[in-house]
């Protein structure tokens, strides 16, 4: 999964000149981490589009918690617009996009259970993701699968070779992730839902940004389907 042959060019985020929250985080270490979360409120999509110090980004998409965030925002995701909107011009390192996989066998009424999500991870991976994923055992299909662990350790891996973390997740178990990615001077995007997000992973991130805010610019156009080939006409 890790490319040893990548290299991290100047980052070009100054914290101390640019960095809107600094003295939000000074705070933390005086105790007074009210305050720390009044300033971390959703806001609009700006440090996305506007920023241009973001240097090089890599994308960290939890899978599982996307599609339920989506579920409650009643739209379906385009991928290849979230990628855009959450690259916004800036140079991609790597996307992930993180999710179980049913293992299931094949029954009467199931010939082929899970096609149609290979054939949707298929597309992913040809439209620009590394797919990572976890399988499930049918005695675990009522289990939301969680990659955390997978999610953490890609993270923290490579982070000396990017300058810009978007983690698409309201999981607070990756607070402690997060923070320790931010400790080396890296900047990190928390994107999702407000209501389905921890507030221990705002306090620790450099910018929150409401999936709400952002929902008409990712949500897939509903005459339009993902062109993936099903595992009868694929080679994988």
């Amino acid at each position: 999964m890790i490319n040893p042959s990548f290299t991290k060019g100047k980052n070009s985020y100054h914290h101390q000149a640019e960095e809107p929250n600094l003295s939000a985080k000074i705070q933390i270490k005086n105790g007074n981490k009210s305050e720390v979360s009044r300033q971390r409120e959703p806001r609009n999509d700006v440090s996305i589009t506007s920023d241009s110090n973001r240097g090089r980004v890599a994308i960290f998409i939890d899978g599982g918690n996307l599609f339920n965030a989506a579920l409650q925002l009643g739209i379906e995701i385009d991928y290849l617009k979230l990628l855009c909107r959450l690259t916004a011009g800036s140079r991609l390192l790597r996307a992930f996009f993180y999710t179980g996989v049913d293992i299931s066998r094949p029954t009467p009424t199931r010939q082929r259970s899970n096609e149609k999500q290979q054939g949707f991870l298929f597309w992913m991976r040809r439209n620009g993701y590394r797919v990572v994923t976890k399988e499930l055992q049918p005695t675990d299909n009522n289990k939301k699968p969680n990659l955390n662990v997978e999610i953490a350790v890609d993270m923290i891996t490579l982070a000396p070779y990017y300058d810009t973390a978007v983690l698409v997740s309201g999981d607070g178990d990756l607070a402690y992730a997060v923070n320790a990615v931010t400790s080396t001077g890296v900047r990190v995007e928390v994107v999702s839902l407000r209501t389905m997000t921890n507030d221990c992973l705002i306090d620790v991130a450099d910018c929150f940004i409401d999936l709400d805010s952002i929902k008409q610019y990712i949500q897939k156009d509903s005459h339009l389907g993902y062109g993936y080939r099903t595992l009868s006409n694929s080679n994988m």
